[in-house]
């Protein structure tokens, strides 16, 4: 299913055009990636209706993507982790929001380290995609912290655990994409950019 999206839709994109190995190269990593977003999307939700927490799994998602957006961090290898990986993040993070209490103290306590690591780790780039841009690298660490600022103090201003928790599991899962030994973990290189010797 995955080649036959991708063999057309190359088709009907490059058809009577011509493109450099580059653009062609950068044309099917974005079709990859959008049919890797909804088929991900269309499972996760799915499951998620059926245990009755779409609304949940929304709301952490976007928790957790307005920081994965200016931080970035590790992705998988291969498709099948990515599903994986999200459906425990998303799934299972939406249930242990909405099931379990976490102290005030406790939240706040994450919630400044995470913070902290923000400002130490963020952005965090690929293999595939170093950022090797310094000023965008710097815009990008000062988004990440500002957001990881806005978040705690919206943990601490509303004190609603309905909305608090997935603020605070959101920005957690951000932080993990981000963290060194995530990237130890699963074997990946980290602070890729380095290896460029430009991008000023």
């Amino acid at each position: 299913m995955k080649r036959k999206f991708l063999k057309l839709s190359m088709k009907l994109i490059t058809d009577n055009k011509h493109y450099t190995d580059d653009q062609l190269e950068m044309i099917a990593y974005g079709l990859e990636t959008i049919y890797l977003v909804i088929t991900k999307s269309i499972i996760i939700f799915s499951l998620a209706y059926v245990l009755g927490i779409f609304k949940e799994v929304l709301i952490l998602l976007i928790a957790y993507n307005v920081i994965r957006s200016q931080a970035f961090g590790i992705h998988a290898s291969k498709s099948i982790y990515c599903l994986l990986s999200s459906i425990i993040f998303l799934v299972i993070g939406a249930l242990i929001c909405k099931y379990i209490v976490i102290p005030w103290y406790v939240m706040l306590i994450i919630a400044f380290g995470c913070d902290v690591c923000l400002l130490l780790y963020a952005p965090a780039d690929t293999y595939k995609r170093p950022i090797i841009n310094v000023k965008k690298r710097k815009r990008w660490k000062l988004l990440s912290f500002i957001l990881g600022i806005i978040y705690t103090i919206l943990i601490v201003v509303l004190k609603d655990y309905s909305i608090v928790n997935y603020l605070l599991l959101g920005m957690l899962e951000a932080v993990i994409m981000i963290l060194p030994i995530t990237y130890k973990i699963f074997n990946l290189p980290y602070n890729n950019y380095k290896s460029y010797h430009y991008g000023v």
